[in-house]
């Protein structure tokens, strides 16, 4: 009686801890007002900017999206399963929630609107643009990139005076040179899905965001990238719990 007991309180003790959804949050500072961003894990992030609730590939094995805020604006980068979870988008979903993705997306993403590479909307006062993410080097056995160019989308969401870039599942593709005035980025770091250390410290010179936030990195030892990124003394390199 006293084991079973025992396994009861343990198994309570884990729900409870999955119900509050203790993630780590950050502030950052904009013209308009706190942006608060919460790092739920893996590629999965949630905005908030006043009051305004975006939710970016919501993945319903890193949290209980019942517990969560509801979602203003969900954006889904593209279509494999950790980035587009149909069960977590329908907890978080209102009636007047607006939905963006990329076009493969759509078919599970029920009353989704297509954005493609270059394509640009304003939607609750913020502005988002999609820009390509993809693989050159990282392949299938057939030889096809296992992100193939012009399917997946980053994003470029303008806070105010803020620019906040939403990577995806990317390596450091040429088009990162045309990325202007970024303030915050997230760039992917795991193998063999999208980048090495040595590939987001390559990403990071080509647009030289203020901050970096490495994120979707798997067992990808972040140091070598604070070690790679040491001298760079105009970006932060800022470690959280994404793996």
């Amino acid at each position: 009686m006293k084991n079973l007991l025992t396994i009861i309180v343990l198994l309570l003790s884990v729900y409870i801890l999955k119900a509050q959804n203790n993630f780590q949050t950050d502030i950052i500072k904009t013209s308009a007002g706190d942006l608060k961003i919460t790092f739920v894990g893996h590629g999965t992030l949630i905005f908030d900017f006043n009051k305004v609730i975006i939710h970016i590939d919501p993945f319903g094995k890193l949290a209980d999206y019942s517990k969560l805020p509801k979602a203003d604006l969900i954006l889904i980068t593209h279509e494999h399963g950790d980035h587009l979870d149909p069960a977590a988008i329908k907890l978080i979903k209102k009636d007047d929630t607006k939905l963006f993705c990329n076009e493969a997306s759509l078919p599970t993403a029920a009353g989704g609107r297509v954005l493609k590479n270059g394509d640009t909307v304003s939607s609750n006062g913020i502005k988002i643009s999609a820009v390509p993410a993809y693989n050159i080097i990282n392949k299938r056995e057939t030889g096809e990139p296992l992100h193939p160019k012009g399917m997946g989308n980053g994003y470029v969401l303008t806070f105010a005076n803020v620019k906040v870039y939403v990577a995806g599942d990317t390596e450091n593709v040429p088009e990162m040179k045309n990325l202007k005035g970024i303030d915050i980025a997230f760039l992917p770091m795991n193998l063999p899905y999208t980048m090495t250390p040595a590939m987001v410290a390559a990403a990071v010179k080509m647009f030289n965001p203020k901050i970096l936030y490495p994120y979707h990195y798997g067992n990808t030892n972040t140091n070598e990238l604070v070690e790679l990124l040491k001298d760079k003394k105009d970006c932060e390199v800022r470690i959280r719990k994404m793996n």
